[in-house]
């Protein structure tokens, strides 16, 4: 399967992602405790993986799979990043509104880039960090608000601490990636045994939250398996299905691509959403919105197509005109 047909499912999947989400909801009110959504979204990602891998093992020879406590012991590390990452967000959330943290998430397609060429050590030539660098303000244009709808000075009235903590939340982003892509290429291990490996901590992680959440919260509504498919509607499956399968794209993208395609997608993603949103709910659509489009579409092309698409390379000189120019040359010579 070619990467760019996974990168573009990716893209329709995460865009409807956020409006499924919106759909699910009652009269703006959730029904359902949706910290349940992750953790059925990772069982969903783990009985997948596991299915493909019993299909795998039923060829010859036998797919590759390294089961030394030294390479599993670290796949919980992506897990506690993003732990840890989504602490960051609530904390950054006391500091800056949500406009400002919209626009402050985009950072971390330019985090991306640089732990991209710091730890995988893939070089990224000018024309591309020039794409990347197009794309944070294409994204940045399409969210930023006219000075009628929100105060322009909202952007920079917000405590350092608000945007210390954004940056933070950026390069935590950026980095559970890059490492994901890192355990993805570190062997030739196939990619259902390393999802399984995945899913399974990150299913242990979301579990432990939910029996955090029921200590603090003293099991008012009861332990988390007494409520967990309660006020679920056929919309809030689809949430968990579609959670679980852009997982299962994006651990895709991070074997056989890298993690700039699926900066590419996400943000294709995002402004796919509000187009959308344009016919679904009663947004309307802006200058900043179509300045936005045109921007990421101008980086994706910078990024993605060949060197001499790009430039005006010289028209090359063939020999026997080469021959020709030369007897021209001696011929003015000569009559000079």
């Amino acid at each position: 399967m070619q990467w760019y047909l996974v990168a573009t499912l990716l893209t329709v999947l995460t865009s409807s992602q956020g409006i499924l989400t919106s759909l699910s909801q009652t009269n703006g009110t959730y029904k359902y405790d949706y910290a349940t959504v992750p953790f059925l979204a990772e069982v969903f990602k783990l009985a997948v993986s596991s299915l493909l891998l019993w299909k795998e093992c039923q060829k010859s020879p036998l797919p590759k799979m390294t089961t030394e406590w030294k390479t599993v012991s670290l796949y919980p590390i992506p897990s506690v990043i993003y732990l840890i990452h989504n602490n960051v967000q609530f904390a950054t959330l006391t500091f800056v509104d949500t406009s400002t943290y919209q626009i402050m998430g985009n950072l971390k397609i330019v985090t991306t880039g640089i732990l991209f060429r710091l730890f995988l050590g893939r070089k990224l030539s000018n024309l591309q960090w020039m794409a990347i660098m197009l794309l944070a303000v294409g994204t940045t244009t399409s969210q930023v608000k006219g000075c009628g709808e929100a105060s322009c000075d909202s952007l920079f009235s917000a405590p350092i601490q608000g945007y210390m903590l954004g940056v933070l939340s950026a390069c935590l982003s950026a980095l559970a990636g890059i490492y994901t892509e890192f355990l993805m290429k570190k062997n030739n291990d196939t990619l259902y045994w390393q999802n399984i490996q995945l899913y399974t901590f990150g299913s242990i992680f979301n579990l432990a939250k939910l029996i955090v959440d029921d200590f603090r919260g003293g099991f008012e509504n009861g332990p988390w398996w007494h409520r967990i498919f309660n006020g679920y509607t056929v919309t809030t499956w689809l949430v968990v299905l579609n959670l679980g399968s852009t997982g299962l794209l994006v651990s895709w993208l991070m074997k056989h691509a890298d993690n700039i395609v699926k900066v590419y997608s996400t943000s294709m993603a995002m402004l796919l959403t509000m187009i959308l949103s344009t016919f679904l709910f009663s947004f309307k659509p802006t200058l900043q919105l179509f300045l936005g489009i045109i921007i990421c579409m101008m980086s994706l092309h910078m990024y993605f197509a060949p060197p001499n698409m790009l430039l005006d390379m010289p028209l090359t000189v063939k020999p026997d005109e080469e021959e020709r120019l030369i007897e021209v040359s001696v011929d003015r010579r000569t009559h000079s």
